[in-house]
């Protein structure tokens, strides 16, 4: 590899790093603007996640949305009491074993996230917008990779 190629793939590096960093907080900024002209007024973005997250695993206990989240069972039970109290989850108590509790969105919680799926997955189009089959399938394995990552750095 010449000096003209490292200088490329660096720069392309440094675009990559800057972009994810670009896009993540563009993204949260829109979110935060659009749950404020919403009906949704009453949710924090972080709060929308949690019901994006508890409505992709629908009757979960706490425990396993806390795995799948990399958060403490701690700091997940005040975020999911807040939700609770607002109207946006339940709690259903398991019918096999009544210690196990489940947890599912409510109405209110699936018209939220059926509006907030319907945002990414116009994120999602417009990212690969010409993007062919096995372009596709790279950018796929760029973000098992990333999100490889996260989970070994969580892990820590």
């Amino acid at each position: 590899m010449n000096s003209t190629e490292s200088d490329e793939i660096k720069a392309d590096y440094n675009f990559i790093s800057d972009a994810l960093v670009d896009i993540y907080d563009q993204i949260m900024r829109i979110e935060e603007s659009e749950i404020r002209k919403s009906r949704f007024k009453d949710i924090t973005a972080k709060e929308l996640h949690l019901v994006h997250t508890i409505g992709l695993h629908d009757h979960k206990t706490t425990s396993e949305v806390a795995r799948i989240l990399r958060l403490s069972k701690g700091t997940l039970t005040a975020n999911l009491n807040n939700l609770e109290r607002k109207g946006y989850i339940t709690r259903i108590t398991n019918q096999q074993d009544r210690r196990i509790i489940n947890l599912a969105l409510t109405s209110k919680g699936r018209l939220l996230y059926r509006a907030h799926y319907a945002f990414h997955r116009k994120l999602v189009e417009q990212c690969l917008k010409g993007f062919d089959g096995p372009a596709i399938k790279k950018m796929k394995q760029a973000l098992i990779n990333v999100e490889d990552f996260i989970g070994e750095v969580s892990a820590k």
